[in-house]
């Protein structure tokens, strides 16, 4: 196929650190159609880590034409139009492998839930579409999307990271809560009480995740064809709806994240890979309730002035301006467009931190 090159304004901005920008390939700028060739396998496959809960999966609604749907978007609304071919087919990138892993809980068995070139099939799509398409489009290396992700669970419980210590919070009844640090259980309990045990301890999903892409890597050639080398070139983190649920893990969210980018580093020998999350898309600025609280911890962790070890290699990206409405946690009413405008933000975003 005959690369083209066609834009669309959308105008969409995101927020990258504390600076808006306009969002090239999504608003004012180009993004190519995919060529259709491989990549050059002689170079190392550049992995980029997806992780999260639900809405990093695949809950975008793909047929259909009606409003929402990806079809209707892309053939009626005439968006995104790297997607389909001038025959109306979807296209396809040979230079990205779209993989995701899933499993319940600490290591063990995985289901390999996708793995393929990026593309559409199936009747759902998640953020890895608008991800891969910004970052084979940017790259000449292979390009390996690698999700390890299931739905449900928080940052300050099921996704805490090693390292992380437990605290006391009182709510707004006056009640103080113990909640634990990694490999504590239960998930909290009262002040001056005996903690009961459950059969799940704070961090067995973060442990699961990364195990799960670890086997995935060390077996890379199985999942991505011709593979020989690789390396972890940067992490996206879309999560946020379950902690900001509580009072206490909204109110932990930055020092969790701030941990948690740290640690994703040390764990998988990347000390300088880019990180990028987003925000909840319900959540407007100034908010002041748990997803505020989200959205704060998010844009501070991409604050050069308070975090300076993260500067140049940390961005937040505000979702409220991209989302079609819903929530997070009605997964924005499955409207293509919401995880098809955020994974285009968020690649971007990578795209600019990769070039820093």
């Amino acid at each position: 196929m005959t690369t083209r090159h066609r834009s669309r304004d959308l105008l969409t901005v995101i927020t990258v650190t504390t600076m808006l920008i306009a969002l090239p390939g999504l608003a004012t700028g180009q993004l190519s159609d995919p060529s259709g060739k491989p990549a050059d396998m002689s170079k190392k496959v550049k992995v980029f880590i997806i992780m999260g809960q639900s809405n990093t999966l695949e809950m975008g609604t793909v047929n259909g034409d009606k409003e929402g749907s990806l079809e209707h978007a892309v053939k009626s609304e005439k968006l995104y139009p790297f997607m389909v071919d001038d025959a109306g087919n979807w296209t396809t990138r040979k230079d990205v492998r779209n993989l995701h892993v899933m499993g319940s809980g600490g290591p063990g068995k995985a289901r390999v839930k996708r793995n393929d070139w990026l593309t559409v099939s199936g009747g759902k799509i998640g953020i890895e579409i608008g991800i891969g398409h910004q970052l084979g489009n940017a790259l000449d290396e292979p390009v390996l999307i690698l999700k390890s992700a299931i739905g449900n669970r928080a940052l300050g419980w099921d996704l805490l990271p090693p390292g992380s210590e437990g605290f006391e919070f009182t709510d707004s009844s006056g009640v103080t809560w113990v909640h634990p640090g990694y490999k504590g259980s239960p998930e909290r309990w009262k002040k001056g009480e005996t903690p009961k045990k459950i059969g799940w301890y704070a961090g067995l999903q973060y442990d699961g995740d990364v195990a799960r892409a670890k086997d995935v890597l060390k077996n890379l050639a199985q999942y991505y064809p011709g593979a020989t080398e690789y390396e972890v070139a940067g992490f996206l983190w879309w999560q946020g709806d379950r902690d900001s649920r509580s009072e206490a893990l909204s109110s932990r969210y930055e020092k969790n994240l701030a941990h948690l980018i740290k640690t994703l580093r040390k764990d998988f020998a990347a000390p300088s890979a880019p990180f990028v999350c987003a925000s909840l898309g319900q959540t407007k600025k100034g908010a002041t309730d748990g997803g505020g609280k989200i959205l704060n911890a998010m844009l501070s962790v991409a604050d050069a002035k308070k975090y300076p070890g993260f500067e140049g290699n940390v961005a937040a990206v505000y979702t409220h301006p991209l989302s079609m409405g819903s929530s997070s946690g009605s997964h924005y009413a499955g409207n293509a467009k919401t995880y098809m405008n955020v994974g285009l933000a968020m690649g971007k975003a990578m795209v600019e931190l990769l070039a820093k």
